[in-house]
C-alpha cells in the first residue's frame, strides 16, 4: 500500500513538472528581438509610463524567449512542529527578458508592471527565502556585477550596459553553460513583502544579489518608492500552484496559512502575496 501511495505521489508531481510552462502567447516570427527592442526604446524619447506600457505590451504578446518559458521545479524540505513537509515550486529559469534566445534583453520595470505580468501569466514574484532558495538550488551562479550609482542607472543604455556584462559572464562559461539552466546572482529581485505596506507612499521591495558563498549584496530593501526601477532589477516569475506533499496547493494560500507560511517566508505569514496596480 505504502508503494503505491508513493508511486501515486511521485506520478503527481512528474506531471506537475511537466505541466508548468508561462501562459502567454506564441511569440509572432515578426516580433522585435532584444537589441532592436533596446535601440526602440532608447532612441525614442519615452517617459518612464511610456516604457513600461511599450515592454507590458511585448510581453502581452509573448515576445519572450523559448527557454524562459518552461519552467524548472525547486524543491523545499521542511520539518515544522515535527510533521516533514516536501513543496515542490515552478520558477522561469533565469529574470525576465524581451526578444529571442540568440538576441534578448533583460528588462527591469517597475513593481506594477511585474505585477501585471505576474497577473497574466498566473504567476507570482518570489518572497526574501524564496529568493535565498534559488540561489541555493541555482546550477548557474554569477558573480553580482554593480555598477557605480548614477543618475543614468534608471535608463536603458545601463540597462544594455549590465546586461552585455552578463552576457560576457554566460559567454565564457562556455559548455559548462545551458540556456534554461537555473541561473542566479546576475539580478536583485523584486520581491513580495509585507514592508510593501503600511508606508505614506507606495514602495519596491527588493533583495538579493548574492555573492558566491551564498551573502546577499541587497539586504530587503523598500526605501525606493513604486516607480523606481533600476538596471540592477530583475523579475522573477513563479508559478502560483504547486506541489505540497504531492497535492495541489495555491502558493498565496500557503503564504496566509499560520503554520506552512514558512515554507515560503521568513517574515511571517504574507497576506497580500502582491503588489497593488493603482
Amino acid at each position: 500500500m505504502k508503494k503505491i501511495s508513493l508511486l501515486i505521489i511521485c506520478l503527481t508531481i512528474t506531471l506537475g513538472v511537466l505541466a508548468q510552462e508561462v501562459k502567454l502567447k506564441k511569440r509572432k516570427p515578426d516580433a522585435l528581438t532584444g537589441s532592436q527592442f533596446s535601440k526602440l526604446i532608447s532612441d525614442t524619447n519615452l517617459n518612464l509610463s511610456a516604457r513600461e506600457e511599450m515592454i507590458w505590451q511585448e510581453v502581452k504578446n509573448g515576445n519572450i524567449p523559448m527557454f524562459l518559458r518552461k519552467t524548472k521545479p525547486i524543491e523545499i524540505n521542511k520539518v515544522i512542529n515535527t510533521k516533514s513537509y516536501q513543496l515542490i515550486i515552478y520558477i522561469i529559469p533565469d529574470y525576465l527578458s524581451i526578444g529571442i534566445d540568440t538576441d534578448y534583453l533583460y528588462i527591469p520595470t517597475t513593481p506594477m508592471l511585474a505585477q501585471r505580468i505576474a497577473n497574466l501569466t498566473h504567476t507570482l514574484l518570489p518572497t526574501k527565502s524564496l529568493v535565498d532558495e534559488i540561489y541555493l538550488q541555482s546550477t548557474i551562479k554569477l558573480e553580482p556585477q554593480p555598477i557605480p550609482p548614477s543618475k543614468a542607472m534608471t535608463t536603458v543604455p545601463v540597462f544594455r550596459a549590465h546586461h552585455e556584462m552578463v552576457l560576457k559572464q554566460l559567454q565564457l562559461l562556455g559548455n559548462s553553460y545551458e540556456q534554461g539552466s537555473l541561473t542566479a546572482g546576475n539580478k536583485k529581485d523584486i520581491i513580495i513583502s509585507n514592508k510593501i505596506y503600511g508606508e505614506p507612499t507606495p514602495r519596491v521591495v527588493i533583495y538579493g544579489w548574492h555573492k558566491p558563498g551564498g551573502k546577499a549584496i541587497q539586504p530587503v530593501y523598500n526605501k525606493h518608492t513604486n516607480t523606481w526601477a533600476d538596471y540592477s532589477h530583475g523579475v522573477r516569475l513563479v508559478s502560483k500552484i504547486g506541489y505540497l506533499n504531492g497535492k495541489k496547493v495555491k502558493l498565496a494560500d500557503l503564504l496566509k496559512d499560520p503554520v506552512l507560511h514558512e515554507l515560503l517566508s521568513d517574515e511571517g505569514m504574507i497576506r497580500e502575496a502582491k503588489y497593488p496596480l493603482d
